[in-house]
């Protein structure tokens, strides 16, 4: 079944939709965007196995520096005469985020080349495997993670490529010696109904890159023909009403759906339930209980060490997941109370004059609730200070007011004008329209330099306040240089 959303049909259909190719017949391999986090662990892992890799990027970064170190060809640009000598029998990736008329992409057709989307290329590195694909609106890279750490601490040994980096290892992918390989699946456009796993995880289903999808009842049919896919069990959070719509649609689907839906969660229809969570500052421990598993009647107690209920779900999904595919409930346990986190998911940059500052890839007003409430549990009575950078024009547009209440549960907030990405600029699409939608009048919103926004918050903040930078574009980078700026 092949199932793309409406606004990214045409560049899509031009990255091909075949049944996969094993990586080791591509050929050599170009990647357009390779700097990407999805793109960068394909392109590691085909280098770990000794596939010959190129690439480009617009600019530079760790990434690519770690990549050339691999042996990889990296360019800064994008251009026709990137692609070398390859021809016909060679492979080109690259995403939906490029245009259709990118030198390379119109190069690469004109050469004949294999032309693949950034899923089938993943799809390819893991025929073979026991694959285990984690999709959601929300949570999916933290999932994804906490997963790869617990099969890794049960001394299976996955293959993991992860839209973000785990703390413990540093690394965002890895080949692994063993039969599973866990892959964060990518919903934003629809390019996740190319892979074929054995079995997936679905944490949430929310209205979200409305770009891409017609609304939310498009983005359903999306999950619905990604779990159809799935050969095995589907796993879904019993709690979220969008993966419950999901799951009850494959669960009457009849032949060809998947084998088994497993529901975990706080609610009464979860199998894997969870109970007494409580929160411990950066940690949040809980309970699951469940009656049917391959161990028979099981109960669990264990602590994560990242904050927030959602991370209570997030691991408990985690924890399901092994447990179905036959891992010792307390190998799993312990293995998830190993788990320090993904960079950009909560993660302490630093602290000075006892202000702690914290990066958040936070750019949907779910996600940003969610690490808001986490922050007020980390702060201990102490303020929460949010300073959020939008990321396209389209979702500011359509998600202003919701970003707005969602920033309400900080003390101070500070929005930055819009990071564009893949987007032009829309007319009367600022930042401002989300400062002017926080309650109470309580946002400032300052369109110039960053330099703008670490003076504001120094003056700001004072001892014993949590500072979160949130966004999932450069606003990152804010994190040290306010580290920086407390400390002098």
């Amino acid at each position: 079944m092949r199932w793309l959303p409406v606004g990214t049909r045409a560049i899509t259909a031009l990255l091909g939709s075949a049944e996969p190719v094993a990586a080791s017949g591509l050929g050599r391999v170009h990647f357009t965007g390779i700097g990407g986090a999805g793109m960068s662990g394909i392109a590691r892992i085909m280098r770990s196995r000794g596939i010959s890799v190129s690439g480009s990027d617009l600019v530079p970064s760790p990434a690519l520096d770690e990549l050339r170190a691999l042996g990889a060809t990296v360019y800064l640009g994008h251009a026709s005469a990137n692609l070398g000598d390859l021809r016909a029998g060679d492979t080109l990736v690259a995403t939906s985020a490029i245009r259709p008329d990118n030198p390379e992409l119109t190069e690469a057709l004109r050469r004949r080349m294999r032309v693949l989307h950034r899923a089938s290329a993943l799809a390819s590195l893991m025929i073979g495997r026991r694959v285990i694909a984690v999709a959601g609106t929300h949570g999916k890279t933290t999932t994804t993670s906490m997963l790869a750490t617990v099969l890794r601490g049960c001394g299976a040994d996955p293959g993991y490529a992860i839209g973000g980096v785990l703390t413990e290892s540093g690394l965002g992918a890895e080949d692994g010696s063993g039969i599973d390989f866990v892959a964060e699946a990518d919903e934003s456009d629809g390019s996740f109904v190319l892979l074929s796993p054995d079995a997936a995880v679905i944490t949430n289903v929310e209205a979200d890159h409305l770009d891409n999808y017609a609304g939310l009842s498009e983005i359903t049919d999306a999950f619905v023909a990604f779990g159809a896919r799935t050969s095995g069990m589907v796993l879904a959070c019993a709690d979220d009403p969008g993966a419950r719509a999901v799951a009850d649609r494959l669960e009457s689907a009849g032949p060809g759906s998947p084998k088994c839906i497993v529901r975990y969660g706080t609610s009464a229809l979860a199998d894997y339930r969870l109970g007494d969570i409580r929160s411990h500052g950066m940690a949040v421990s809980f309970t699951v209980t469940a009656q049917r598993t391959p161990f028979g009647e099981i109960s669990a107690q264990m602590t994560v060490q990242v904050p927030g209920r959602h991370n209570a779900l997030n691991a408990a999904a985690a924890f399901a997941a092994a447990v179905e595919l036959g891992f010792a409930p307390p190998r799993v346990s312990a293995a998830i109370d190993s788990y320090r986190g993904a960079r950009r998911r909560m993660e302490l940059k630093g602290q000075a004059d006892r202000v702690r500052v914290f990066d958040s890839y936070a750019h949907h007003p779910t996600e940003l609730a969610a690490d808001l409430r986490a922050a007020r549990d980390i702060a201990d009575g102490g303020r929460v200070i949010a300073v959020f950078q939008p990321h396209l024009y389209s979702r500011t547009r359509i998600f202003a007011r919701e970003f707005g209440a969602a920033l309400g549960l900080a003390d101070e907030v500070v929005v930055l004008d819009v990071y564009a990405a893949r987007e032009d600029p829309e007319p009367g699409v600022t930042g401002k329209l989300v400062a002017d939608m926080v309650p109470g009048g309580r946002a400032r919103f300052l369109p110039g330099q960053d330099s703008d926004a670490v003076a504001v918050v120094v003056d700001i903040a004072a001892p014993g306040d949590v500072v979160l930078t949130m966004g999932a574009g450069d606003v990152t980078a804010l994190g040290p240089r306010l580290v920086e700026a407390l400390r002098r």
